[in-house]
């Protein structure tokens, strides 16, 4: 059982188009990582559309300490699936689509 507060869900303002990522060359049947939707929200704000971290979470309905958080891990995951070559799957999280 989780204690303390609950779990803010974050706005994600596009759902992805594309949900997953194959690397190609790699034999046989290559591993996964998980990006979760507000992970992908998060790269695309602060990293694709060059959004600071505060203005970023204000978008996403959360703290920036909260964004800082989920920025870090949606790095950390699509970085693992590259270097490895491991197939990135966009899916699951906390997230509601407000467009």
């Amino acid at each position: 059982m989780r204690k303390g507060r609950p779990r803010k869900v974050r706005v994600v303002r596009q759902e992805p188009r594309i949900r997953q990522f194959s690397p190609r060359g790699k034999r046989g049947r290559p591993d996964h990582i998980q990006l979760k939707y507000e992970e992908l929200e998060a790269i695309r704000l602060a990293d694709y559309v060059g959004l600071n971290q505060s203005e970023s979470a204000d978008f996403m309905g959360i703290s920036q300490q909260t964004f800082s958080r989920v920025l870090k891990n949606a790095r950390r995951n699509a970085a693992e699936g590259l270097v490895k070559g491991k197939i990135i799957k966009v899916l699951g999280g906390d997230f509601k689509i407000d467009r």
